[in-house]
């Protein structure tokens, strides 16, 4: 087995998961197995209890992880199906290292960073490599080198290599080289900087991967080759992609990345075949159709907060070969006085997941304009919620209706808290996580968009619709479309008489793919382009 691992110096948000996502891509279009995982330097033992603004969004896992988003990244660029062993945090590490320790494990040693820390890190890698039996296994390993948190990881991969033998490693470094407007050019000195930090741990970069606005010119390549000890050939440049982070792949292979590592690691492999890869590049850049739809929420500020909804609303645009303009709603916005106008024009309306009170009349406001005026409606999670709660209040006439999560007094609590969660008390990792069975209606829009009426997919939540008003809503029209197989929780509803309005209680947007876009979010931008071009695609 082969091993890449990805460091990244200078500053943070360069792209190392995109980089290592589309090292994969490539890597598997030339016949290869891949795997992927994420070693994350912090102390939270996962991403679940964490802030969007301090860390965008949780990605979740099949058997119920909460992860880092580049896992994300790695399961749309690649076929790889991901597990919690795939994302490992400083949190993790040390907690197994103080339950060996305080269970005997260690024999009375003095438990130490080395070898007791770098020994669990270097595990969970064997164990990776055991479970997915993969040909490569890509590890990315986050933060920036010389952070002190990240000495560790460092350490333990330098070891690692010494462990898995020549020729069985490779390591890639994806650097900055800033553009500087003033003097007019690229600078090295930074990547200079960063990899020599870099062999001050141990680590020699065979590729270096640099980050620039502007082409590196044959001289700038050079002195990054002298300076850093890499081949010149091995200097990649990765410049900011002109239309969609789809492109990458197609760069790396120009790049020759994909040969080189192959070089390193002495895998016989032939060319990657992109064809297909080129087609979507094709829908993303001159589609034969254009529409704009709104996300409406409250994290507005950070665009990595409802990463994978941007992401599958583009994929539902590739599947229909539509070019889709996302206009970022600020649901608080919508609170004003005739706020409802920024919601003019659209072609369609999704409400994402979220917690917490700020912003949750925007949003209803938002799914009462959706329904009343006929526009496509697609909620995830909460977005089901909030479609749940407008629907009681005007059309039902339940006055007050809401959630329990925001109004624990509320007169018709039309969302409640799971019986499962009553007596939970933790925070992490304690909602209902993971995969999912749900069983969808006959002759339902769902089950028409789906193709099926056995579905698996993935949730993250605590709340759900209150079966004591379930009677009520369907006399009305609205129609629960997705239940559970033991027909106790509601998982998809929609409602009679209108063009598209659809809402899951689960996130189908961890399951969409470029190549494979999920039907909901294709369904989505069909009748979102419906809506305001009259005609279908």
């Amino acid at each position: 087995m082969k091993f890449i691992f990805v460091t990244g110096g200078v500053v943070s948000s360069l792209g190392k998961g995109l980089t290592a996502a589309a090292l994969g891509t490539l890597l598997e279009n030339r016949g290869l197995k891949v795997a992927l995982q994420k070693f994350d330097p912090y102390l939270n033992v996962d991403p679940g209890t964490m802030s969007p603004y301090q860390h965008g969004e949780v990605y979740v896992l099949d058997d119920g992880a909460e992860t880092d988003l580049d896992l994300g990244h790695y399961e749309r660029f690649t076929s790889t199906k991901l597990s919690r062993l795939n994302n490992l945090t400083s949190g993790q590490v040390y907690q197994t290292v103080l339950n060996n320790e305080r269970e005997g494990v260690y024999l009375g040693k003095t438990v130490q960073v080395i070898p007791h820390v770098t020994d669990e890190i270097k595990r969970r890698i064997w164990v990776v490599a055991d479970q997915t039996k993969a040909d490569v296994l890509i590890t990315e390993i986050g933060g920036t080198t010389g952070d002190i948190e990240g000495l560790p990881f460092l350490e333990a991969i330098r070891e690692f290599a010494l462990e898995a033998g020549i020729g069985n490693t490779c390591f890639i470094h994806v650097t900055y080289v800033p553009f500087i407007k003033a003097a007019g050019e690229l600078k090295t000195k930074p990547t200079q900087q960063s990899v020599a930090k870099l062999r001050e741990i141990g680590i020699t970069p065979h590729l270096i991967a640099a980050r620039c606005e502007k082409p590196l010119d044959k001289e700038l390549r050079h002195k990054i080759s002298m300076f850093c000890s890499v081949p010149l050939e091995a200097v990649i440049e990765v410049k900011d992609v002109d239309h969609s982070i789809y492109e990458l792949p197609l760069m790396l292979q120009r790049e020759r990345a994909d040969d080189l590592v192959c070089r390193v690691l002495h895998l016989d492999a032939p060319p990657a075949k992109m064809t297909h890869w080129q087609e979507i590049i094709r829908k993303l850049i001159a589609p034969q159709h254009r529409v704009r739809v709104g996300v409406v929420g409250k994290y507005m500020g950070l665009q990595d907060a409802y990463k994978s909804v941007y992401e599958a609303i583009m994929h539902g645009g590739i599947g229909n070969d539509c070019g889709v303009e996302i206009v970022q709603v600020d649901s608080e916005e919508i609170e004003k006085k005739d706020g409802e106008r920024i919601l003019e024009g659209l072609g369609g309306i999704c409400v994402p997941g979220g917690f917490g009170e700020r912003g949750i009349e925007g949003k209803i406001k938002a799914a009462k304009f959706a329904r009343e005026n006929k526009v496509p409606y697609l909620g995830l999670c909460l977005g089901m919620q909030i479609a749940t709660i407008e629907f009681a209040r005007n059309v039902l006439k339940l006055d007050k209706a809401h959630s329990t999560e925001f109004d624990e007094a509320t007169p018709h609590p039309v969302i409640a808290l799971l019986d499962a969660q009553k007596k939970v008390t933790k925070k992490g990792g304690t909602m209902r996580l993971g995969a999912q069975p749900c069983q969808l209606v006959v002759g339902s829009q769902a089950g028409k968009l789906y193709g099926s009426f056995v579905i698996n997919e993935r949730h993250r939540h605590r709340f759900e619709f209150n079966n004591s008003y379930r009677e009520k809503f369907e006399k009305a029209g609205f129609t629960f479309s997705g239940t559970s197989p033991d027909n106790k929780l509601v998982e998809v509803i929609e409602l009679k008489d209108h063009p598209f309005f659809i809402a899951s209680q689960f996130h189908p947007e961890f399951l969409s793919k470029p190549h494979q876009p999920h039907p909901l979010f294709k369904g989505f931008i069909a009748a979102a382009h419906q809506h305001i071009h009259h005609k279908p695609i």
